[in-house]
């Protein structure tokens, strides 16, 4: 589901910060616009009743998950607010084997090559490549060379509508976008304009 969902649009819309009495409008508005995966980080504000109400607005092809997973627990408490992807800062094998054993995809955060291939043994789904702004794209050409053309990389920190095309030509696959598609506070209306901007910029640059 997970690739059928970024094949669609390589983009994940990471929602930091966002409350349960927003999230629905604010998710249909990155729907509409042509997002297809969408992730609460667990550092916001009942995260796992927005999952909920997330999972409940938008239609089954759109995945729905966490980000910012630590423990286990947190693993299980996504899984039955009805989250589908397991989003994580960084590559704790246990962890990416909780969220695979629970039938959840996962997209750890690597930095570095090795990191990469143990988070692809332990059974990652995509890689989170993070922090975008220190890897750089020079960064993902080197890694494209080693990591399979069938595995998803997708940069997360720092990523603007103005820099994703020197990331694809890299070979990025996608992008994992936080504050400027959304920050705490921002109304849906303004989450529209930010998606509208980024959708038309990813598809100018896989063009």
């Amino acid at each position: 589901m997970l690739k059928n969902a970024m094949k669609q649009c390589g983009m994940i819309a990471i929602l930091r910060g966002v409350h349960p009495g927003e999230v629905a409008a604010i998710g249909m508005v990155l729907y509409t616009a042509g997002f297809r995966v969408i992730e609460v980080p667990l550092n916001s504000p009942e995260p796992f009743e927005s999952i909920r109400l997330l999972r409940s607005a938008l239609a089954n092809d759109c995945v729905v998950g966490a980000g910012t997973v630590l423990t286990q627990a947190q693993v299980i408490e996504v899984k039955n607010a009805g989250g589908e992807i397991i989003v994580m800062p960084h590559s704790d094998a246990t962890m990416i084997g909780a969220a695979k054993q629970a039938g959840l995809a996962c997209a750890p955060g690597v930095a570095t090559v090795t990191e990469a291939f143990a988070a692809l043994a332990a059974g990652a789904d995509i890689l989170k490549m993070f922090p975008a702004e220190q890897l750089g794209p020079i960064v993902v050409k080197a890694w494209r060379a080693v990591i399979p053309a069938s595995v998803a990389l997708v940069p997360v920190g720092g990523i603007t509508p103005e820099n994703m095309a020197a990331f694809v030509a890299a070979g990025a696959s996608g992008f994992g976008l936080g504050s400027a598609l959304y920050k705490p506070g921002m109304h849906a209306e303004q989450v529209r304009l930010n998606a509208e901007q980024f959708i038309a910029a990813w598809r100018a640059v896989i063009a």
